[in-house]
């Protein structure tokens, strides 16, 4: 059954809207249907999770770190926009709190809003490419 792309992204991003772990999102492949769940709030939807998630018609919606959009992405943002700055990003990202200083290296070289662009299109697209993977047909 295909399955709206936005369906699936907007439970990605509830997904991602926590650490590893802390937010879950279920596909049913048969109906399309997904079922939310968070660890800090319980079952998100009026339904209860099914019994039987670990048949494999359902699949869980992965975290954005799953899909290898972390540091990765950030250096070939780098490598691509900002080539003088790649010893700075590495020493950034030797240290905690990492992606507030890489955003303030980003706003002070005008270049945050180009981030978010570059950003959204390597997760659409890994996103899509998971579905596929996944054998998810997607309608539209």
């Amino acid at each position: 059954m295909p399955v709206s792309f936005s369906d699936i992204a907007d439970a990605f991003n509830f997904v991602s809207s926590g650490g590893v772990g802390e937010c879950h999102a279920y596909l049913d492949r048969q109906s399309g249907k997904t079922y939310w769940q968070s660890d800090l709030i319980g079952e998100l939807e009026e339904e209860k999770l099914p019994d039987d998630l670990d048949d494999e018609r359902y699949v869980e919606i992965p975290h954005r770190n799953e899909l290898d959009l972390g540091k990765r992405l950030v250096f070939a943002f780098v490598d691509e926009h900002l080539p003088d700055n790649v010893e700075e990003v590495r020493r950034i990202f030797s240290r905690r709190g990492a992606y507030g200083q890489f955003k303030n290296l980003l706003a002070r070289q005008g270049m945050l809003d180009r981030w978010h662009e570059f950003s959204n299109q390597a997760e659409e697209a890994a996103l899509r490419q998971w579905c596929a993977d996944n054998g998810i047909e997607l309608a539209g």
